[in-house]
């Protein structure tokens, strides 16, 4: 029961870092930026393999951190980053476990 909350405090931490980040990275009242941005979808694969295929709580904990990071910026910014780790973490996890 402890795991499940640190990984929602570490995902709430990250989302309100996310956000912050991204109020000062971006002045414009909308979406503008429409491009795909590299650094975020290194961060964001990152942290959801760590998240989903860590098997420790530390190393879990700072996956859902910067996965939180990434989903919890402003919105229309970081959802195809956050798409795209949430796919390749599935698919280190598919590998993982279903491969031997």
């Amino acid at each position: 029961m402890l795991d499940y909350m640190i990984y929602i405090l570490a995902f709430v931490v990250g989302s309100i870092l996310g956000l912050l980040y991204s109020y000062k990275q971006h002045g414009e009242a909308f979406v503008a930026v429409t491009d795909f941005n590299i650094p975020a979808a290194i961060i964001a694969i990152v942290g959801w393999v760590l998240a989903f295929n860590a098997g420790n709580i530390i190393l879990s904990g700072i996956g859902f951190l910067l996965a939180g990071f990434i989903m919890g910026e402003r919105p229309g910014y970081g959802r195809k980053e956050s798409a795209v780790g949430l796919i390749v973490s599935i698919i280190v996890y598919l590998i993982l476990h279903f491969a031997m």
